[in-house]
């Protein structure tokens, strides 16, 4: 598990000033040594980024390749980012970043079909059980009803980590006139929000909000500290007294549990509809 120092936004007034001359240059002419030089200023968020999606990754994924990957994104971002748009440049280069490591780990067909039907399966049954018996099931109750020992449920678990990872290239549905509908089409534009929206995004954030304080302690526990304080796996084990796999596993189990009930609360929708 590589690691991973946190990245922070705020640079000294020399660092900004320097930046800015940068980005002009770039714009204004395509100087290659002032892009050569915006590269090696936000190399650290790519790593950054590269760290925080490791808790989704395979073990036999190597981190540099992750953040080779990552690089690419990082290069394409510098290439299109408009300084004059009004977003920052993390903020705008984060997504792209993001998107060029899933999209070599596509390429590489790194989860088997076998592992993705187990994953599902998981989250079937986590659903099912916490229906049937009004609590989050245990793991000997899950494994008991996959007719399966607890090692092999927690080997289950251990391969099912990077199906927890939603590109945003997934296809949701055909969409009008068959044309397919992707997860990157329903994301909200953030300089418009209908009261429809607002009111859809308040009652997930309420779902959500009952899915994750379900979880028990320790899984809700990793869940706020990964997702709410951005904190890293070494860290968040450190605070419980676990190891990094661990947190890995609970992240995993928490996952599945969660996409089990988001693709259930689906299901009803759409019924409705």
């Amino acid at each position: 598990m590589m690691k991973v120092k946190k990245y922070s936004k705020k640079k000294s007034p020399e660092t900004e000033k320097q930046l800015a001359g940068w980005w002009e240059k770039y714009n204004t002419v395509k100087d290659k040594q002032s892009k050569d030089k915006l590269i090696i200023t936000y190399l650290p968020l790519v790593k950054y980024i590269a760290g925080r999606m490791a808790i989704s990754m395979p073990s036999h994924i190597d981190s540099d390749d992750l953040i080779s990957s990552g690089v690419i994104g990082l290069i394409k971002a510098i290439e299109r980012y408009d300084v004059n748009c009004g977003t920052q440049f993390e903020t705008y280069a984060t997504t792209r970043i993001k998107g060029s490591i899933l999209d070599e780990l596509r390429s590489l067909d790194w989860v088997p079909r076998s592992v993705r039907g187990r994953a599902k399966l998981l989250q079937k049954v986590y659903t099912a059980l916490e229906e049937q018996l009004g609590r989050q099931p245990t793991d000997e109750e899950v494994a008991n009803h996959l007719e399966i020992s607890e090692k092999e449920l927690r080997d289950w678990i251990n391969y099912a980590t990077p199906t927890t990872l939603i590109s945003l290239n997934t296809v949701l549905n055909s969409g009008d006139d068959d044309k397919p509908l992707q997860i990157i089409d329903t994301i909200e534009d953030l300089k418009y929000k209908s009261p429809l929206g607002m009111s859809e995004q308040k009652e997930l954030e309420g779902f959500l909000s009952e899915c994750i304080n379900d979880l028990n302690p320790q899984e809700k526990m990793v869940v706020i500290l990964y997702y709410y304080e951005g904190l890293m796996l070494k860290e968040i084990g450190r605070i419980l007294g676990v190891s990094e796999s661990r947190v890995s596993q609970v992240h995993t189990k928490s996952m599945l549990r969660l996409k089990g009930k988001l693709n259930q609360r689906m299901k009803e929708y759409t019924e409705i509809c």
